[in-house]
Protein backbone atom coordinates (compact mmCIF):
# COMPACT_ATOMS: atom_id res chain seq x y z
CA UNK A 1 0.00 0.00 0.00
CA UNK A 2 0.85 3.43 -0.85
CA UNK A 3 0.02 6.11 1.77
CA UNK A 4 0.07 9.17 0.55
CA UNK A 5 -0.37 12.90 2.24
CA UNK A 6 1.32 16.02 0.76
CA UNK A 7 0.80 19.78 0.13
CA UNK A 8 2.83 21.81 -1.69
CA UNK A 9 2.06 25.44 -2.83
CA UNK A 10 2.02 25.77 -6.60
CA UNK A 11 2.89 29.03 -8.72
CA UNK A 12 0.19 29.03 -11.34
CA UNK A 13 -0.38 31.14 -14.33
CA UNK A 14 -2.67 33.36 -12.89
CA UNK A 15 -3.02 32.64 -9.21
CA UNK A 16 -0.56 30.75 -6.70
CA UNK A 17 -2.42 27.21 -5.41
CA UNK A 18 -2.01 24.62 -2.80
CA UNK A 19 -1.88 20.99 -3.84
CA UNK A 20 -3.37 19.00 -1.62
CA UNK A 21 -3.40 15.54 -2.17
CA UNK A 22 -4.09 12.58 -0.07
CA UNK A 23 -3.99 9.29 -1.29
CA UNK A 24 -4.38 5.48 -0.93
CA UNK A 25 -2.89 3.28 -3.50
CA UNK A 26 -3.05 -0.30 -3.74
CA UNK A 27 0.02 -2.56 -4.58
CA UNK A 28 -0.02 -3.06 -8.37
CA UNK A 29 -2.35 -1.52 -9.38
CA UNK A 30 -2.53 0.76 -12.50
CA UNK A 31 -3.57 4.76 -11.83
CA UNK A 32 -4.11 7.25 -14.58
CA UNK A 33 -3.53 11.04 -13.55
CA UNK A 34 -6.13 13.21 -15.50
CA UNK A 35 -6.88 16.96 -15.69
CA UNK A 36 -6.41 20.44 -17.16
CA UNK A 37 -2.76 21.42 -17.65
CA UNK A 38 -1.44 23.36 -14.59
CA UNK A 39 -3.46 21.22 -11.95
CA UNK A 40 -0.96 19.38 -10.45
CA UNK A 41 -0.74 15.90 -12.05
CA UNK A 42 3.50 16.32 -12.95
CA UNK A 43 4.15 17.75 -9.95
CA UNK A 44 2.81 15.17 -7.64
CA UNK A 45 4.73 12.14 -9.44
CA UNK A 46 7.69 14.64 -8.78
CA UNK A 47 6.98 14.82 -5.46
CA UNK A 48 6.70 11.05 -4.53
CA UNK A 49 10.15 10.56 -7.42
CA UNK A 50 11.66 13.17 -4.89
CA UNK A 51 12.54 15.57 -7.50
CA UNK A 52 10.28 18.01 -5.53
CA UNK A 53 10.16 18.80 -1.71
CA UNK A 54 6.62 19.36 0.02
CA UNK A 55 5.31 18.91 3.17
CA UNK A 56 3.41 15.83 4.49
CA UNK A 57 4.39 12.11 4.49
CA UNK A 58 4.74 9.24 2.07
CA UNK A 59 4.94 5.78 3.04
CA UNK A 60 5.49 2.97 0.77
CA UNK A 61 4.58 -0.42 2.12
CA UNK A 62 6.42 0.05 5.70
CA UNK A 63 8.86 2.57 4.61
CA UNK A 64 8.79 6.15 4.75
CA UNK A 65 9.88 8.51 1.63
CA UNK A 66 8.59 11.68 3.59
CA UNK A 67 7.88 12.86 6.62
CA UNK A 68 7.84 16.57 8.91
CA UNK A 69 11.86 15.26 9.22
CA UNK A 70 12.67 13.24 6.51
CA UNK A 71 12.88 12.96 2.68
CA UNK A 72 14.58 9.68 1.53
CA UNK A 73 16.65 10.44 -1.45
CA UNK A 74 15.76 9.75 -4.74
CA UNK A 75 18.09 7.12 -5.43
CA UNK A 76 17.03 5.21 -2.45
CA UNK A 77 13.22 5.10 -3.50
CA UNK A 78 12.20 2.16 -5.41
CA UNK A 79 10.74 3.61 -8.89
CA UNK A 80 11.14 4.14 -12.14
CA UNK A 81 10.41 7.40 -13.89
CA UNK A 82 9.61 7.79 -17.53
CA UNK A 83 9.42 11.35 -18.65
CA UNK A 84 7.95 12.95 -22.08
CA UNK A 85 10.99 13.23 -22.79
CA UNK A 86 12.61 9.97 -22.93
CA UNK A 87 15.89 11.27 -21.46
CA UNK A 88 18.42 8.96 -22.78
CA UNK A 89 22.11 9.17 -22.76
CA UNK A 90 22.76 10.40 -26.37
CA UNK A 91 26.28 9.12 -26.09
CA UNK A 92 25.54 5.36 -25.03
CA UNK A 93 24.36 2.48 -27.40
CA UNK A 94 20.72 1.24 -26.41
CA UNK A 95 21.79 -1.72 -24.02
CA UNK A 96 24.44 0.59 -22.06
CA UNK A 97 21.70 2.99 -21.47
CA UNK A 98 20.09 -0.09 -19.58
CA UNK A 99 23.15 -1.38 -17.99
CA UNK A 100 24.51 2.03 -16.61
CA UNK A 101 21.15 1.71 -14.06
CA UNK A 102 21.78 -1.92 -13.23
CA UNK A 103 24.69 -4.24 -14.25
CA UNK A 104 21.71 -7.29 -14.54
CA UNK A 105 22.32 -8.29 -17.97
CA UNK A 106 20.15 -10.65 -18.06
CA UNK A 107 17.48 -8.06 -16.72
CA UNK A 108 18.28 -6.01 -19.58
CA UNK A 109 18.32 -9.12 -22.00
CA UNK A 110 15.10 -10.12 -21.17
CA UNK A 111 13.49 -6.49 -20.99
CA UNK A 112 15.00 -5.59 -25.21
CA UNK A 113 13.88 -9.52 -26.15
CA UNK A 114 10.01 -8.27 -24.55
CA UNK A 115 9.95 -4.61 -26.48
CA UNK A 116 11.74 -6.26 -29.38
CA UNK A 117 14.80 -3.79 -29.38
CA UNK A 118 17.55 -6.84 -29.03
CA UNK A 119 18.60 -6.00 -32.51
CA UNK A 120 18.76 -2.61 -31.99
CA UNK A 121 20.45 -3.01 -28.47
CA UNK A 122 24.49 -1.59 -30.16
CA UNK A 123 22.24 1.75 -31.78
CA UNK A 124 22.43 5.26 -30.29
CA UNK A 125 19.36 7.13 -29.48
CA UNK A 126 19.82 9.41 -32.16
CA UNK A 127 19.20 6.54 -34.66
CA UNK A 128 15.98 5.08 -33.07
CA UNK A 129 12.31 6.31 -33.76
CA UNK A 130 10.40 7.97 -31.23
CA UNK A 131 8.67 4.83 -30.60
CA UNK A 132 11.85 3.32 -29.85
CA UNK A 133 13.62 5.58 -27.62
CA UNK A 134 10.13 5.57 -25.69
CA UNK A 135 10.45 1.94 -25.55
CA UNK A 136 14.25 2.38 -24.48
CA UNK A 137 13.67 4.86 -21.59
CA UNK A 138 10.28 2.24 -20.21
CA UNK A 139 13.14 -0.39 -20.29
CA UNK A 140 15.45 1.49 -18.32
CA UNK A 141 13.00 2.78 -16.26
CA UNK A 142 12.03 -1.02 -15.27
CA UNK A 143 16.30 -1.82 -14.83
CA UNK A 144 16.27 -1.37 -10.58
CA UNK A 145 12.85 -4.20 -10.66
CA UNK A 146 11.46 -0.84 -8.77
CA UNK A 147 7.63 -0.92 -6.75
CA UNK A 148 6.69 2.29 -8.10
CA UNK A 149 6.63 2.82 -12.12
CA UNK A 150 5.86 7.34 -12.09
CA UNK A 151 4.78 7.83 -16.53
CA UNK A 152 4.66 11.06 -17.35
CA UNK A 153 2.84 11.32 -20.85
CA UNK A 154 5.13 9.10 -21.87
CA UNK A 155 3.06 8.61 -25.39
CA UNK A 156 2.11 11.78 -26.31
CA UNK A 157 4.50 12.85 -29.16
CA UNK A 158 3.58 9.27 -31.03
CA UNK A 159 1.05 8.82 -33.47
CA UNK A 160 -1.79 6.62 -32.62
CA UNK A 161 -0.82 3.22 -33.82
CA UNK A 162 2.55 3.47 -31.67
CA UNK A 163 1.03 4.65 -29.01
CA UNK A 164 -1.43 1.43 -29.21
CA UNK A 165 1.54 -0.60 -29.51
CA UNK A 166 3.09 0.92 -26.61
CA UNK A 167 0.15 0.73 -24.44
CA UNK A 168 0.25 -3.06 -25.08
CA UNK A 169 3.68 -3.40 -23.84
CA UNK A 170 3.57 -0.88 -20.90
CA UNK A 171 0.07 -3.16 -19.76
CA UNK A 172 2.91 -6.31 -20.47
CA UNK A 173 5.55 -4.87 -18.44
CA UNK A 174 2.85 -3.70 -15.46
CA UNK A 175 1.52 -7.10 -15.24
CA UNK A 176 5.03 -9.39 -15.63
CA UNK A 177 6.88 -6.79 -13.16
CA UNK A 178 4.06 -6.74 -10.75
CA UNK A 179 4.38 -2.81 -10.73
CA UNK A 180 2.20 0.04 -8.69
CA UNK A 181 2.21 1.99 -11.52
CA UNK A 182 0.74 5.76 -11.39
CA UNK A 183 0.59 7.61 -15.20
CA UNK A 184 -0.32 10.96 -16.43
CA UNK A 185 -2.62 11.18 -19.18
CA UNK A 186 -4.82 13.67 -21.30
CA UNK A 187 -5.60 10.82 -23.64
CA UNK A 188 -9.45 9.00 -22.79
CA UNK A 189 -8.72 5.67 -24.54
CA UNK A 190 -5.42 5.23 -23.39
CA UNK A 191 -7.03 5.93 -19.63
CA UNK A 192 -9.70 3.43 -20.67
CA UNK A 193 -7.42 0.85 -21.58
CA UNK A 194 -4.50 1.03 -18.97
CA UNK A 195 -5.71 2.35 -15.68
CA UNK A 196 -8.31 0.69 -13.44
CA UNK A 197 -8.82 3.99 -11.32
CA UNK A 198 -8.49 7.04 -12.31
CA UNK A 199 -7.84 10.33 -9.97
CA UNK A 200 -8.73 13.38 -11.55
CA UNK A 201 -7.15 17.12 -10.45
CA UNK A 202 -8.73 20.61 -10.89
CA UNK A 203 -6.75 23.65 -9.45
CA UNK A 204 -4.60 20.98 -7.54
CA UNK A 205 -7.12 19.36 -5.68
CA UNK A 206 -8.73 15.72 -6.24
CA UNK A 207 -12.08 16.50 -7.83
CA UNK A 208 -13.04 12.83 -8.85
CA UNK A 209 -11.81 9.41 -7.77
CA UNK A 210 -13.55 6.59 -9.37
CA UNK A 211 -13.06 3.66 -12.19
CA UNK A 212 -12.15 4.33 -15.30
CA UNK A 213 -15.83 3.77 -16.63
CA UNK A 214 -17.54 6.33 -13.72
CA UNK A 215 -15.24 9.02 -14.76
CA UNK A 216 -14.81 9.07 -18.60
CA UNK A 217 -18.32 7.66 -18.92
CA UNK A 218 -19.86 10.60 -17.83
CA UNK A 219 -23.69 10.16 -19.90
CA UNK A 220 -26.69 11.77 -18.37
CA UNK A 221 -30.11 10.66 -19.09
CA UNK A 222 -30.68 9.05 -22.48
CA UNK A 223 -27.44 10.95 -23.99
CA UNK A 224 -25.58 7.58 -25.91
CA UNK A 225 -22.34 10.06 -25.47
CA UNK A 226 -20.74 13.54 -25.12
CA UNK A 227 -17.54 15.08 -25.89
CA UNK A 228 -16.17 18.30 -25.03
CA UNK A 229 -14.90 20.76 -27.74
CA UNK A 230 -13.95 24.33 -29.93
CA UNK A 231 -15.90 25.30 -32.44
CA UNK A 232 -13.15 26.45 -34.99
CA UNK A 233 -15.34 27.80 -38.25
CA UNK A 234 -18.48 28.46 -38.99
CA UNK A 235 -19.70 28.16 -42.40
CA UNK A 236 -23.19 28.61 -44.38
CA UNK A 237 -24.29 26.31 -47.33
CA UNK A 238 -27.35 27.50 -48.54
CA UNK A 239 -29.83 27.76 -46.44
CA UNK A 240 -27.91 25.84 -43.40
CA UNK A 241 -25.35 26.88 -41.01
CA UNK A 242 -22.56 24.36 -40.23
CA UNK A 243 -20.22 24.60 -37.59
CA UNK A 244 -16.49 22.84 -37.91
CA UNK A 245 -15.65 21.59 -34.32
CA UNK A 246 -12.34 20.10 -33.30
CA UNK A 247 -12.94 17.43 -30.32
CA UNK A 248 -9.34 16.05 -29.56
CA UNK A 249 -7.54 14.75 -32.77
CA UNK A 250 -10.50 15.06 -34.30
CA UNK A 251 -12.36 17.25 -36.57
CA UNK A 252 -16.65 17.11 -37.00
CA UNK A 253 -19.05 19.18 -38.92
CA UNK A 254 -22.25 19.89 -37.17
CA UNK A 255 -25.30 21.20 -38.65
CA UNK A 256 -26.87 24.40 -37.07
CA UNK A 257 -30.44 26.07 -37.53
CA UNK A 258 -30.81 30.27 -37.81
CA UNK A 259 -31.09 30.38 -34.03
CA UNK A 260 -28.28 28.71 -33.24
CA UNK A 261 -25.75 29.99 -35.69
CA UNK A 262 -26.54 33.05 -34.07
CA UNK A 263 -26.05 31.80 -30.96
CA UNK A 264 -22.31 30.37 -31.27
CA UNK A 265 -19.33 31.55 -32.81
CA UNK A 266 -15.59 30.90 -33.33
CA UNK A 267 -13.57 29.90 -30.29
CA UNK A 268 -16.49 29.28 -28.07
CA UNK A 269 -16.29 25.74 -26.23
CA UNK A 270 -18.99 23.17 -26.41
CA UNK A 271 -20.62 20.13 -26.01
CA UNK A 272 -21.64 17.35 -28.66
CA UNK A 273 -24.23 14.70 -27.32
CA UNK A 274 -26.61 12.40 -29.18
CA UNK A 275 -29.94 11.67 -28.38
CA UNK A 276 -31.60 8.92 -30.60
CA UNK A 277 -28.80 9.20 -33.69
CA UNK A 278 -29.37 13.49 -33.59
CA UNK A 279 -26.33 15.42 -32.57
CA UNK A 280 -26.75 18.36 -29.91
CA UNK A 281 -24.84 21.15 -29.16
CA UNK A 282 -24.13 22.25 -25.78
CA UNK A 283 -22.52 25.75 -24.80
CA UNK A 284 -20.29 25.32 -22.38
Amino acid sequence: MINIDIQKKLHGAIDDMNLHVKLNIKEHSFVALTGKSGSGKTTLLRILAGLEDASGEIKVGSKIWLDNSNSLAVQKRDIGFVFQDYALFENMSVEKNLLYVSKDIDLAKHLLNLTELSQLKDRLPSSLSGGQKQRVALCRALMKRPKLLLLDEPLSALDLQMRQKLQNEILSLHREFKLTTIMVSHEPSEIYRLAERVIVLQNAKIIQDASAKEVLLHTKGSQKFSFEGEIIDINQADILHVAVISIAQQIVEIVLDDEQSKQYKIGDKVSISTKAFSPMLCAL
